[in-house]
């Protein structure tokens, strides 16, 4: 199983989810816009060229995620410094 990386953003209350290999410098070429009354909030799913998921940015990710997966995501506001 591949590793993915996450990571979070808590001023932000944002997390992306890494499908592809950051170190890769995959480049979106298209996103499509999820917002669902369902869901409550916009969850953005980023496409190469190829029509491939690379990723996934989730809006209001606090309300969205499981708390265990913003615990040992990566931290990039300022108390993850």
């Amino acid at each position: 199983m591949a590793d993915v990386r996450v990571t979070y953003d808590q001023e932000a209350n944002a997390a992306y989810i890494y499908l592809a290999d950051p170190q890769a410098r995959m480049k979106v070429a298209r996103m499509y816009t999820c917002d669902p009354v369902e869901v409550g909030g916009m969850i953005n799913l980023d496409l190469d060229e190829h029509g491939h998921l690379i990723g996934i940015e989730v809006l209001a990710a606090s309300s969205k995620l499981p708390q265990s997966l913003l615990d040992v995501a990566e931290r990039l506001d300022a108390e993850g410094s």
